[in-house]
């Protein structure tokens, strides 16, 4: 089992940037594709950003390609989302996500392990 502790959200204005960081517990987090979600106040939850247990492949949403960069550092048990470009309809709270499938996924169900999750408010 592993425990996920997202942090780095806050407030910042529409075109600043934000890089939440997502700190794992435990021994096996090498072995974890790792997500990111968000869901904005009355919406579902959606995929923002996925990557692979080695770091080598990547997917995005359509609505955060080229504004948002996922890594992660085996090392430090943690992965990161850099966010650029802010815009106010980025406003939610994002979840960090584990997935002990080694089939990398979009879906929400797909993962097995969530965190607690941050705000991020983008301010226009």
């Amino acid at each position: 089992q592993v425990q996920l502790v997202e942090s780095g959200g806050g407030l910042v204005q529409a075109g600043g940037s934000l890089r939440l960081s997502c700190a794992a517990s435990g021994r096996t987090f090498s072995t974890y594709n790792m997500g990111w979600f968000r869901q904005a106040a009355g919406k579902e939850r959606e995929f923002v950003a996925a990557i692979t247990r080695s770091g080598g492949t990547t997917y995005y949403a359509d609505s955060v390609k080229g504004r948002f960069t996922i890594s992660r550092d085996n090392a430090k048990n943690t992965v990161y989302l850099e966010m650029n470009s802010l815009k106010p309809e980025d406003t939610a709270v994002y979840y960090c996500a584990a997935d002990r499938s080694p089939v990398l996924t979009t879906r929400e169900y797909g993962y097995d392990y969530w965190g607690q999750g941050t705000q991020v408010t983008v301010s226009s």
